[in-house]
């Protein structure tokens, strides 16, 4: 199996996680997932930079686990991990059965979009280059359906992924001050937002979203 066929194999099993980020009911759970997601991404990486002879995507990986597959999980769990279930509020606005529905139409369309790509970086690594997108997707996806403000949190971080991965395929030999650009604005923007949910935490007792519907001066 060539190094190529390798990551398209890999890409596939991205399709699986966030499927589980997503209809995973506890946050905490969620984190594991995307630790899980990162992982396997770090592992595309290595994959692709073999591939393609990039020194530089084995310093992506190197950066993406350290803040992808150990930084960002650590932060969400040790930030809300000790809250009960009850606390935590909010569940999802559609059933898990359609959101496996939705991902796989947003798989096939993001498919033929990619079908239609002529550029020769992309020819060898179409169906990663499809999940990448679809991954854009997912994330967003996420923030619209899921009603608990950190599963929003996670819906941007896959999207952040989807968007790293495709840059990667298609730009292996960026310098890696482009990586650690990328991963430093993802981390500080988790952070941002965790820190906003703790504070709507402690004064409204809620992380539900569809109950932080009224303004009060």
């Amino acid at each position: 199996m060539s190094d190529m066929q390798i990551v398209n194999g890999l890409t596939g099993l991205l399709i699986i996680t966030s499927l589980l980020v997503v209809v995973t009911r506890k946050p905490s759970h969620s984190a594991a997932f995307y630790a899980l997601q990162s992982l396997v991404l770090v592992a595309v990486f290595v994959s692709l930079a073999s591939a393609i002879g990039s020194v530089q995507l084995y310093s992506w990986a190197a950066v993406a686990f350290v803040t992808k597959v150990v930084l960002v999980p650590a932060i969400m769990i040790r930030s809300f991990g000790n809250l009960a279930d009850e606390k935590l509020g909010g569940g999802a606005r559609i059933s898990p059965a359609l959101t496996v529905v939705l991902a796989a139409c947003v798989v096939l369309l993001c498919s033929l979009i990619v079908s239609a790509v002529t550029l020769p970086a992309a020819q060898a690594v179409k169906p990663a280059l499809a999940i990448s997108l679809a991954h854009f997707f997912f994330g967003l996806t996420c923030i619209v359906t899921q009603r608990n403000i950190l599963k929003q949190v996670f819906g941007y971080c896959l999207m952040e992924n989807g968007s790293h991965l495709t840059l990667a395929l298609l730009a292996g030999n960026a310098p890696e001050l482009v990586e650690i650009g990328i991963t430093t604005d993802a981390v500080f923007a988790v952070v941002i937002m965790v820190v906003m949910a703790r504070q709507i935490n402690r004064k409204l007792a809620t992380l539900d979203a569809d109950q932080l519907t009224n303004l009060k001066g």
